[in-house]
């Protein structure tokens, strides 16, 4: 069951309103012994993250399919980088993550309870056999619902601390795969940021059309980091950068911060890793144009990055390039996960 975007929560809707969980999703299918966890796109998890397998085991009844996420916190807020470093081929490696920083499971709905197929049964129903479960250990959680929109306000504001994402509202309707039917709530924030190369659309000779504009923003010590990249252009706008940005090319490799002779792109975010085989070619710029973009979510500490590819909102030729710094990205009140759990909307001083 998939969720579409919307601008804010609203009064009346018979919505059921949960914190949105910065993890992995994950349906959990299990019959006596056996139990399988699943991401969304159908691949099997439980090689990545036994511990989670056991602890489902110990939690759960019989036979039961449930539907969640896989979140990794760390120091009372989730670290979806922690999350992603469990992705790893060696077991030697899963096994010794599993042990450092393991994963919590957090339920959120129920799709079948013994002979019972309750993807047909309204939402609120099935809240109720869900809570019914007494699932209640140190990494399988219930997450808090709620039908106040009011609450739900609150939630997406100071959740936020922790690590959460925003709020989701589910229609007291079935469960429907595949089907946009949740709305989400998400964090929407705005940069600006230095323009500090490109790479060129795929399958397009060079020069003819940008697929990304590559981002940057000065940290404490004066240093410029990247970011992420804006994209996500229509095909005659990825032409018309192509000709805007041609412009500043010449001289963008002289005294590049992210550019070596020797090397190129090597240090850069897309060369050659374990989540890669083949370099992403790059260009980089005179460092003279500056973008505000839109972006929901950082991570990786300090200096951070963007979570996901930014959305483009205007040019700002009225701003100058050394105005680009991380003091303009915000900083949510600090929040405890377990908290959060509790559905505790009290923040922490």
């Amino acid at each position: 069951m998939l969720a579409k975007p919307s601008k804010s929560i609203p009064d009346g809707a018979d919505l059921v309103f949960e914190p949105k969980w910065d993890g992995f999703r994950c349906l959990v299918f299990r019959d006596g012994d056996e139990l399988v966890l699943q991401s969304r796109s159908g691949k099997p998890l439980n090689r990545y993250f036994p511990e989670a397998e056991a602890a489902l085991l110990a939690a759960l009844p019989p036979r039961v399919v449930l539907d969640g996420e896989l979140v990794v916190d760390r120091d009372g807020k989730l670290d979806f980088d922690a999350l992603s470093e469990r992705i790893h081929p060696a077991a030697s490696r899963v096994n010794l993550l599993a042990e450092q920083t393991p994963s919590r499971f957090i339920a959120f709905d129920i799709l079948a309870l013994g002979d019972d197929d309750l993807t047909e049964t309204p939402a609120v129903e099935r809240r109720r056999v869900l809570e019914g479960l007494g699932i209640d250990s140190a990494s399988v959680h219930l997450t808090p619902a709620t039908t106040d929109p009011d609450l739900a306000r609150q939630w997406f504001t100071i959740f936020e601390g922790a690590g959460l994402d925003g709020v989701m509202g589910k229609p007291n309707g079935p469960y429907t795969p595949n089907k946009r039917t949740m709305l989400k709530f998400k964090h929407s924030r705005t940069a600006d940021c230095v323009v500090s190369g490109l790479r060129w659309y795929k399958d397009t000779e060079p020069g003819e059309s940008v697929g990304s504009l590559m981002l940057g923003l000065y940290d404490d010590s004066g240093a410029l980091n990247h970011v992420g990249v804006v994209g996500s252009f229509s095909a005659a706008r990825r032409r018309e950068l192509a000709v805007e940005m041609a412009e500043l090319i010449p001289g963008g490799a002289e005294a590049h911060p992210w550019y070596t002779p020797d090397h190129g792109a090597s240090r850069m975010p897309g060369s050659i890793s374990r989540w890669r085989t083949t370099e992403q070619p790059w260009v980089p710029l005179r460092l003279e144009r500056v973008v505000e973009v839109a972006y929901e979510h950082t991570e990786g500490g300090y200096p951070s990055r963007f979570r996901h590819t930014a959305q483009f909102i205007r040019w700002r030729p009225d701003r100058d390039t050394a105005s680009c710094t991380y003091e303009q990205l915000d900083e949510p009140a600090n929040y405890d996960l377990d908290s959060v759990l509790k559905g505790e909307v009290k923040a922490k001083g």
